[in-house]
């Protein structure tokens, strides 16, 4: 499984890092209800910090940033509200699920977690470089903002010099 598709499909809800019932089902390759049941059935499994329901609102606010998920029609989505897993949730749907598709899915959703946590260090990093290099040059970064803004103002039309014809 390619760490960009699972990448996609993690979102970030309540400030966790999560993945929703039916993106894991599709790549579980089962029904999201089957999904569900297991987790239903295993609920001391899975407490708060591992999976949440969504709310009403927080549907409605992700249906505005994902296309899949549709208001119209009989049948085609869930009546029920998703659940949200964090990564320890989808570390623990592997042993609720207790598939070989499961377990190596699981596996590559772990390690697409931990890409997106050494993007995030790396960048922070930078972040904290570069503001380092900031503080000790004011002058050079001023003028390098100085020429950024200039250039980024459209020029004004020139009067062309010469024969007119």
């Amino acid at each position: 499984m390619k760490l960009e598709v699972i990448q996609n499909k993690i979102f970030e809800i309540r400030g966790c890092k999560v993945m929703l019932d039916f993106d894991l089902a599709l790549l579980y390759n089962v029904e999201t209800r089957v999904l569900k049941q297991a987790v239903r059935r295993n609920n001391n499994r899975f407490p708060e910090d591992f999976m949440f329901e969504l709310t009403e609102i927080e549907l409605t606010s992700l249906r505005s940033q994902i296309v899949t998920l549709k208001n119209n029609g009989r049948g085609q989505h869930s009546k029920y509200l998703p659940f949200a897993f964090t990564e320890q949730g989808i570390a623990m749907l592997s042993s609720v699920l207790n598939s070989e598709k499961a377990i190596e899915i699981n596996i590559s959703i772990i390690r697409a977690f931990v890409t997106m946590r050494q993007f995030t260090l790396s960048y922070s990093e930078l972040k904290t470089r570069i503001e380092e290099i900031e503080s000790q040059f004011p002058d050079i970064y001023k003028a390098l903002n100085y020429l950024v803004d200039k250039s980024s103002n459209t020029p004004k039309e020139r009067t062309k010099i010469g024969y007119k014809k």
